[in-house]
């Protein structure tokens, strides 16, 4: 079966700090997306990689790439204006049937094992995320008041985010709306049922100075 990965990274750098983009911050010596694409590719060589960005950022990380020489092959799609115009634009440049993952380009440290399973359950169920428990207390606020909420009741989603390609296309069909946080909740919206599977906590996203500061200790410990 066919296995296509849409990489998205669109990030702005305005909680990083600084001008420099997040997913071009550097991770001993290669930006973090460098070693985004890195994983997906030793999971699967086979697999094709878009990797979306915004228009004005692609001379900047095709110099990047010839500097630092990524020899992981992609092709690049220019993002649009929100996450879900830049997935629906990554979506047009894919054909025929298969698997279609979408993963953010600043989380380098997802495992392969998570990889390897979300395909798996959506190749068997059509969809399926990775999501970790919540560890810490949490409250629910109405209004000026809050009360504790069972944290058994609630998970973190991760990426990749794994469907049917047809499945998929049919979701990015729906008009954009605020309520769609992620491709599961545009697939839930067509009435297909959403498969969990268990992530890994290493999978963060890099989006201040605190993930950053955490990724470059998880880097010099990742296998």
């Amino acid at each position: 079966m066919k296995r296509t990965v849409i990489i998205v990274a669109g990030g702005k750098g305005v909680r990083m700090g600084g001008g420099l983009p997040k997913q071009f911050v550097p991770l001993q010596g290669k930006p973090v997306l460098m070693h985004t694409l890195a994983v997906f590719h030793q999971w699967d060589a086979t697999a094709e990689i878009l990797l979306v960005i915004p228009e004005e950022q692609a001379s900047y990380w095709t110099m990047l790439c010839k500097e630092l020489n990524c020899t992981v092959p992609h092709r690049i799609v220019y993002g649009g204006g929100t996450r879900f115009h830049s997935v629906r634009n990554g979506l047009n440049e894919t054909e025929g049937e298969g698997l279609i993952a979408v993963h953010d380009g600043v989380r380098p440290f997802v495992s392969q094992e998570v990889i390897a399973s979300c395909f798996a359950t959506a190749g068997a169920f059509g969809a399926a995320i990775p999501v970790v428990p919540v560890i810490e207390s949490v409250r629910e606020i109405n209004g000026g008041e809050s009360r504790p909420f069972d944290r058994n009741r609630l998970c973190v989603v991760q990426t990749p985010q794994v469907f049917r390609a047809s499945l998929l296309r049919r979701a990015y069909e729906q008009p954009y709306q605020e309520r769609f946080t992620d491709d599961a909740s545009l697939v839930e919206a067509t009435g297909h049922a959403i498969r969990l599977v268990d992530g890994n906590r290493e999978n963060i996203k890099i989006t201040t100075p605190a993930d950053l500061a955490c990724a470059a200790f998880l880097l010099s410990t990742w296998k």
